[in-house]
C-alpha cells in the first residue's frame, strides 16, 4: 500500500515538475534522453476522453449531489492520473552519467546500471515482447528500440517492491541511436579510465 501511495505522490510531483519545466534526477554534466514522445498522442487522447466523460457524468448526475461529488472526484483524479503518467515520462528521462546508465519508465521503474556491466548495446526495434526470465522490457507505446546485454545481472525492483535479477534490458528513447552511441562511448571511456588506474597502481607498486 505504501508503495502505491508513493507512486501516486510521484505522479503528482511530476505534474509540478512539468509545470515548472524541470526534470528529476538530471545533474550537472549528466546527459538526458527523453522517451515520452511516441506515447504522447495516446496519453493526451485518453486524457481528453476522460475529461469529456467527466463533463457528461456531471450533467447526468446533477440531480444526485452526493453521487455527483463522488463521481466527479474520481473522474477528475483519473484525468490527473493519466496526465501525471505522461508528465512522469517527460520529467524522468533516461540519464547517462560518467559511471551509470539510469533507465526509467514513468514513475514506477528506475533502474541504475553501472557502465562496467554493459557488455553490448544494439539498436533493435521490437513491438512484441514475450515474458522471459532475466529480461526487463521498458516499453513505450508497446515498443522498445534499444537492447542492452549485461556482463553481470543487476537488480530491478517492481512498483510493488518485488526484486528480481536481469541480464538483458530493452528500453525505448526518442532518439535510440543517439542514446546507444552515447552509452557505447561512455562504456569505452569508463573501461579506458579503469585500465589507466590499474596501470598507475601497478607502476606505483
Amino acid at each position: 500500500m505504501l508503495r502505491l501511495v508513493g507512486h501516486e505522490l510521484r505522479l503528482m510531483h511530476s505534474l509540478l515538475l512539468w509545470t515548472a519545466r524541470r526534470r528529476d534526477g538530471v545533474g550537472p554534466g549528466d546527459r538526458a534522453f527523453g522517451h515520452a514522445r511516441d506515447q504522447a498522442a495516446l496519453m493526451y487522447g485518453f486524457a481528453f476522453v476522460c475529461a469529456v466523460e467527466t463533463v457528461g457524468m456531471s450533467y447526468l448526475l446533477g440531480a444526485w449531489p452526493m453521487v455527483h461529488a463522488v463521481v466527479l472526484f474520481l473522474d477528475v483524479y483519473t484525468v490527473l492520473f493519466v496526465v501525471g503518467l505522461q508528465a512522469a515520462s517527460v520529467t524522468r528521462p533516461h540519464v547517462l552519467t560518467s559511471d551509470t546508465l539510469r533507465l526509467r519508465q514513468a514513475a514506477h521503474v528506475d533502474l541504475r546500471i553501472p557502465l562496467e556491466r554493459i557488455a553490448a548495446v544494439r539498436h533493435e526495434l521490437l513491438f512484441t515482447h514475450e515474458k522471459q526470465e532475466g529480461v526487463l522490457n521498458l516499453k513505450v507505446a508497446a515498443q522498445t528500440s534499444l537492447t542492452l546485454e549485461l556482463s553481470e545481472p543487476v537488480t530491478a525492483v517492481s512498483m510493488l517492491g518485488r526484486r528480481y535479477e536481469v541480464r538483458t534490458v530493452r528500453c525505448h528513447a526518442d532518439d535510440a541511436r543517439a542514446l546507444g552511441a552515447a552509452v557505447r562511448e561512455a562504456v569505452a571511456g569508463a573501461a579506458g579510465a579503469a585500465r589507466c588506474n590499474v596501470t598507475r597502481e601497478g607502476t606505483s607498486s
